[in-house]
Order: structure tokens, then sequence, then C-alpha cells
């Protein structure tokens, strides 16, 4: 679940940056994205 978010996230950027779609917002989403996936990665390592 949590990687098909950032997956359709990334999709969503690349084709803000292709078509010039949604202007900033796109690009909050991934900003946003890449966030909770550092927080993601450092909180699992921590438990392990």
């Amino acid at each position: 679940m949590f990687w098909t978010i950032i997956g359709i996230l990334i999709a969503l950027w690349l084709l803000g940056l292709v078509f010039e779609i949604a202007g900033g917002l796109v690009h909050i989403l991934l900003v946003v994205a890449l966030i909770v996936l550092i927080y993601r990665l450092i909180t699992g390592k921590m438990r392990a």
C-alpha cells in the first residue's frame, strides 16, 4: 500500500513535469511522499 502511493505520486510528478499540469501541487505531493518515505525508512531501521 505504502509503495503504491509513492509510485502514484512519482508518476503524477513526472506527468506534471512533462505536461505542466497542476503547477506546484504535484511538486508539493512529491515532497510529502519523500518525507514519508524517509520517515518510514528511519523508523523501520530503529525497530529492527
